[in-house]
């Protein structure tokens, strides 16, 4: 891994300290032996009076140097020459040493210096102390972004493996002012702490040394983040919650028409589900039907449970991706009938809630009052409607899942998840199932046990603090998307298409109401007269109001 690094280096600045250090050494030796041979050639011939060619002095200094042997020239009769032989037997020495140091032992005793030496120059990177989840997924995630970064990771195996790997790491305890200086805490300008209950001392640790530092924290649960808050602490994120929440969101109604607003018996806005199974599955948005089709319009979509209103045309659809499509039913059912493997999700009023931890409580609160909601757990506290094991098809019963139009999954076990989706699809199968797992290996198992939606918290977590690092806005998935209706003066004489192609992300135009008819056409020219359909979520449909009043 350090020879690809050399190699893809564009710069002597992208070179860690070690791999400069390597090619100054590499260098110096060369000018070392040259030098020796001409001073060694020089030398016969003037003092000694015995001429002979340049290879051969040469090959008597690699031979002192390395001490296997002097070859036919010694003894020397000369003082001078002498000198110069013992000369270069010290140093021969100490280049061996130097060698058996910087090369050899590193080679064989993984941890025998100091990882820094290996980090490229920094400015303005973040720097992560700690990260318990899958370190390797939020860095691959970062360098994909292109975001420089250091992680100190105070377990010295896991920190070499990461670094042999390729990835900007260190070893070290972050909370030490030490460890946070050989990550240059005085050059970054982020750092993210994921180290339980020493969070608030890395924070107030970091921000000694560098107080312009922006800190983002993770925490299991919401209750510090008051705290974290309080000492200097931007951002703080609690996984569980934020997965919680998104399953959550997407188990109700995803779209709120405001008051007034009538789509019209001719449109539907549906949401579409990609199961694992559709030949879609993997492909960009802009090769979809949905997206090439004329009288649709694809509003919104939920990735890997992050929401992009509009989505981009290079956005490519995995299994786990809900497409909110607008357009006349007959169009849509005909296109969905196409391409297998889409079902038409839906919003629900009956959820049962598998366990009651963080997540599951994160869950309840973001479900709409007018949801009937049943909750399970092993253990009888207050909000537990029946007590029990998941992993037993009685205690599902006991919670009504054969009436339930929706199962969440929030149980901190894989294995328990993966077992409560199996029994939950065995005894009803019109139920939509949403997942909630720790790791990312445990995707495609869910889905194979029968989940229609699944979050790995690793993945979700990476993603949402490599996009907060990169400074790239991310719609809230639990905002509502509404739907209003407003004058077309300002987008008289574009097309549907057109006008689209202009607007900021965050809202985009669903149809245009003509002579009392909705036509979602989107080579369909907008006229003064008419009336622009709208969607986008709460802050930018408040946004784009404001601007068309103003305008």
């Amino acid at each position: 891994m350090v020879l690809r690094g050399i190699l893809d280096a564009d710069s002597p600045d992208e070179l860690s300290r070690h791999q400069r250090l390597l090619i100054l050494y590499s260098v110096g030796l060369v000018a070392v032996i040259l030098l020796y041979t001409l001073l060694y050639n020089t030398g016969m011939r003037t003092l000694e009076g015995e001429p002979h060619t340049i290879f051969r002095s040469f090959q008597t200094v690699v031979e002192t140097m390395t001490t296997t042997g002097y070859g036919a020239d010694s003894p020397w009769s000369t003082p001078w020459m002498n000198v110069f032989v013992v000369l270069m037997q010290l140093s021969g020495i100490a280049i061996g040493f130097f060698t058996l140091r910087l090369l050899v032992i590193p080679l064989f005793e993984r941890t025998s210096f100091d990882l820094a030496s290996r980090l490229t120059s920094k400015d303005d990177h973040v720097v992560i102390c700690e990260y318990r989840r899958d370190s390797g997924t939020l860095l691959d995630e970062l360098e994909r972004l292109g975001i420089d970064y250091v992680l100190i990771d105070s377990d010295d195996e896991e920190a070499q493996r990461l670094s042999d790997d390729g990835y900007q790491v260190i070893n070290g305890d972050p909370e030490e002012a030490a460890t946070l200086e050989r990550a240059m805490i005085d050059d970054a300008a982020l750092v993210i702490t994921d180290a339980g209950d020493r969070n608030a001392s890395i924070v107030l640790t970091a921000l000694d040394l560098n107080p312009d530092l922006r800190m983002v924290s993770l925490t299991e649960s919401a209750s510090q983040n008051r705290a974290l808050t309080e000492i200097g602490v931007d951002t703080v994120v609690s996984p569980h919650s934020l997965i919680g929440q998104r399953l959550a969101h997407k188990a109700t109604a995803a779209v709120e028409v405001s008051e007034g607003t009538s789509i019209g018996e001719d449109i539907e806005i549906r949401e579409l589900l990609v199961r694992h199974e559709s030949p879609i599955h993997g492909t960009a948005v802009r090769e979809t039907p949905f997206f090439t089709h004329p009288n649709l319009t694809l509003i919104a979509g939920w990735f890997e449970g992050e929401l992009r209103l509009p989505p981009a045309p290079t956005d490519r659809l995995t299994r786990n991706t809900v497409l909110l499509v607008a357009g006349p039913p007959d169009v849509i059912d005909e296109v969905r009938t196409e391409v297998s493997g889409i079902r038409s999700s839906r919003g629900h009023t009956n959820v049962v809630v598998a366990g009651y931890g963080e997540g599951g409580q994160a869950a309840i609160d973001t479900l709409s009052n007018d949801v009937s909601i049943t909750t399970i757990d092993h253990e009888d506290h207050e909000g537990v409607d029946v007590v029990g094991d998941v992993g037993d098809p009685e205690t599902l019963l006991a919670a009504g899942i054969e009436d339930a139009t929706a199962l969440i999954v929030t149980v901190d076990d894989d294995a328990t998840a993966l077992l409560t989706i199996a029994l939950a699809r065995s005894l009803t199968d019109g139920i939509e199932i949403l997942v909630r797992v720790t790791s990312d290996e445990k995707v495609h198992t869910a889905f194979n046990a029968g989940a229609d939606y699944v979050l790995s918290i690793q993945q979700a977590t990476a993603r949402l603090l490599a996009r907060e690092i990169y400074g790239e806005d991310v719609v809230s998935p639990l905002g509502q998307i509404r739907l209003v209706r407003t004058d077309a003066a300002s987008f008289t004489d574009q097309t549907i298409e057109e006008a689209n192609a202009e607007a900021e992300t965050g809202w985009v135009i669903v149809g245009v109401e003509h002579d009392g008819t909705m036509q979602t056409d989107e080579t369909t020219r907008i006229a003064t007269d008419d009336t622009v359909l709208v969607a986008g979520t709460d802050t930018m449909i408040q946004k784009f109001e404001q601007e068309t009043a103003g305008s």
